[in-house]
């Protein structure tokens, strides 16, 4: 019988313990769908004080020593299962014993090199004691981009033989110190240099998994390819197109059973691909919470959204005094930028029977927005993934976005590729385009055959984590991990 792989896989979130976005969603999925396909996956996390979950606070069962700034320091570990998965939480109080996870209300923690360069020695410490050792060593974003150098550089022979993948999930976010914090990464110093972890006089946590791992990963093919051109390298781009060979886009999945419209406890209604009949009371629904007037034939656009200009509410805000002309609704629910908070509750003012806001995450309400609109707004500046538009497909609303990452990949225009498309997309990022594209959605809207043979073709759409994990199963056995 052909040995399970077996994967490490080291984040600084994992959902439902610590998620502030995507990172944390695809860290709660995707191991478990690794693990239905017969992986023994193993993950480590730091333990965060507000994790709520008794399973992150148990009793410290292993204790790991590893060097930090110079010295050694003892760290603690706690082990348990959660959908048949290992996870391990990194014990250090001082560390990651407050409240909020990369900073608070006053901004990033100052001592966040530290926090994760010792996050990084305790997963290599960890690797060190398991037997037998991981077939790879999978890391996520720049909290752990130091791994891929610790392990690559150990002069512990069986540790520097562990493949190792890094996966980008947004290369806007780097993990950049500033040069003083190199003492305490446990790297020599002649890797501070352009070609391995500086970058621009600093430290670049990220640019460390980028040079060090043996593959990298993002999260939709159309991004792989923009990461590595200047206009959205973020700087790296030149350290990514060394490395195309061994890049490689993935697209993330979702969960086909939290976001199920034939069972979600969040709706009004349940319906499904071959009975829309309870689309209609999802859609009165949403209305009646955002407090619009109740109007079923008017076409109703959602918005779940970070209120950021990456998600395209500058060109919203340019386009929004046209599109309220427009027959439509628009309902928004967010949180961000308080320029863009301030402008929307101020438009929603100006025209209440058109326009609905709703600043905070709710879990329940989204739901309700993905369940009730007829069609999905995401008009982003760029885009790794996204999963709204993979939610809106699974509940028949149809979505409008800007042609960039992961939306480009997930979603055929209807007018590119009649008879299969999904939604309607836009190229260029102006308001005009913008603009264009939600007359077109209008226009298929006044076809009530041919708006729900729309929403049928999304429904139909495979967007489960174990197309997924399959993928990377295909990317660790040809790193030499045992088949399946």
């Amino acid at each position: 019988m052909t040995p399970a792989p077996r994967i490490l896989m080291a984040a600084s979130e994992m959902s439902p313990f610590a998620a502030t976005g995507g990172l944390g969603d695809v860290l709660g999925a995707l191991p478990p769908a690794l693990a239905a396909l017969g992986a023994e996956v193993h993950v480590v996390l730091p333990a965060y004080k507000t994790i709520k979950s008794p399973l992150a606070h148990g009793p410290i069962q292993t204790t790991l020593q590893v060097p930090f700034g110079g010295t050694a320091r003892d760290i603690g570990l706690r082990t348990v299962r959660h959908r048949d998965v290992a996870v391990s939480f990194v014990v250090a109080d001082d560390l990651f014993g407050r409240d909020g996870l990369y900073g608070d209300p006053s901004g990033d923690f100052g001592d966040n090199p530290a926090r994760f360069a010792c996050f990084a020695q305790a997963v290599i410490a960890l690797t060190t004691r398991l037997d037998p050792p991981p077939d790879v060593l999978h890391c996520h974003d720049w909290q752990t981009g130091l791994i891929p150098a610790l392990t690559r550089t150990s002069p512990d022979a069986r540790l520097a033989r562990i493949p190792t993948v890094f996966t980008i999930h947004n290369l806007g976010y780097q993990g950049r110190f500033g040069a003083d914090v190199w003492p305490l990464l446990g790297l020599d110093r002649r890797y501070f240099a352009p070609s391995h972890l500086e970058f621009y006089g600093d430290v670049n946590f990220l640019k460390s998994g980028l040079v060090f791992a043996d593959r990298l990963t993002t999260v939709s093919p159309r991004y792989a390819e923009e990461i590595q051109t200047p206009e959205q390298g973020n700087g790296l781009d030149g350290v990514l197109r060394e490395r195309r060979s061994v890049l490689r886009g993935i697209v993330n999945g979702i969960d086909m059973e939290r976001w199920d419209p034939a069972d979600d406890p969040h709706i009004a209604a349940p319906f499904g691909v071959d009975d829309l009949t309870g689309k209609a009371a999802c859609k009165a629904d949403l209305q009646r919470t955002f407090g619009l007037p109740v109007a079923p034939h008017v076409p109703l656009l959602g918005m779940v959204t970070r209120l950021a200009e990456q998600k395209g509410l500058d060109i919203l805000a340019a386009a929004l005094p046209e599109l309220l002309t427009l027959d439509l609704q628009l309902v928004v629910l967010g949180s961000g930028d308080e320029r863009y908070e301030r402008w929307l509750q101020a438009a929603g003012r100006r025209d209440p029977t058109r326009l609905a806001v709703r600043l905070a995450f709710d879990e329940r309400v989204s739901h309700q927005v993905e369940a009730g609109a007829d069609a999905f707004l995401m008009p982003s500046r760029y885009e790794p993934c996204g999963l709204n538009q993979m939610y809106s497909l699974r509940y028949g609303t149809v979505p409008i976005v800007r042609a960039t990452g992961g939306l480009e990949d997930t979603i055929d225009d209807v007018d590119a590729t009649p008879g299969a498309g999904t939604g309607f997309k836009f190229a260029v990022y102006t308001a005009p385009a913008l603009t264009a594209a939600v007359r077109r959605a209008l226009a298929r809207y006044a076809d009530p055959a041919g708006w729900q043979r729309l929403m049928r073709e999304g429904m139909r759409r495979d967007h489960s984590w174990s197309r997924v994990a399959g993928a990377y199963l295909d990317l660790y056995r040809d790193l030499g991990a045992p088949g399946i």
